[in-house]
């Protein structure tokens, strides 16, 4: 699977759910999208969906990837808000990504190939960080109900930024949520989307699942 897809995917959360305000000068506000005008009810969906965002804390399952070709992949993921997140693909691509606080990090052993990113340069920064915002860099463009909860729709707030998140929740009888996938639309339409297939909250997690060293060369 091509890696530059992959991790468009599973950043895909974060890309529309923190896009950074412009750096340095002045703020054209002229080139920002204006907020819709929601009725109340999805004021209060928007509302919980960022509590919910808010409130998680460490987490784990099962993913499924399907790529705009219509490629499937899966693996397990682990989260440990702030900072943490690891995502473990099966066989045969058996990559890793690894999100430890300070970096992303990617290993692929099939090209032997591994790469950092600084965590705050890269969309997982916001969705990792311990204050999450729909209402900043990016908004809500639509919500919707359906039988099983409600979904958000939202991009970001710079019209030159082309793109879109889709965000599925499940609601339980109760009114608890659970963000169950999210489908990312990229500037040519092409979309991915990643099923979080099964979702565990309040996980005892090991530190080193969070703990991506750069593999010895093989000699």
């Amino acid at each position: 699977m091509n890696r530059r897809l992959m991790i468009a995917g599973l950043l895909s959360l974060g890309t529309l759910m923190s896009a950074p305000a412009f750096a340095g000068g002045k703020n054209n506000f002229d080139s920002y999208i204006a907020t819709p005008n929601f009725n109340p009810a999805d004021k209060d969906r928007i509302a919980r969906a960022t509590a919910y965002m808010q409130g998680l804390s460490t987490a784990e399952g099962h993913f499924e990837q399907t790529d705009f070709r219509g490629r499937v992949t899966q693996g397990n993921w682990y989260l440990a808000r702030p900072g943490k997140i690891r995502f473990e693909y099966d066989p045969p691509s058996s990559q890793l990504v690894v999100a430890d606080g300070k970096q992303v990090k990617v290993w692929d052993p099939r090209l032997q190939s591994f790469d950092a990113y600084p965590l705050d340069e890269t969309p997982l920064s916001l969705f990792l960080s311990r204050q999450i915002r729909f209402d900043q860099g990016v908004i809500v463009t639509g919500v919707s109900s359906n039988a099983s909860g409600f979904t958000l729709k939202a991009r970001d707030r710079r019209k030159q930024i082309e793109g879109s998140v889709t965000l599925v929740f499940d609601q339980a009888p109760n009114g608890s949520l659970t963000l169950r996938e999210w489908t990312i639309v990229d500037a040519q339409n092409r979309p991915t989307t990643v099923k979080l297939t099964s979702f565990t909250r309040d996980s005892a997690l090991k530190p080193d699942l969070f703990v991506l060293n750069k593999p010895a060369s093989k000699k």
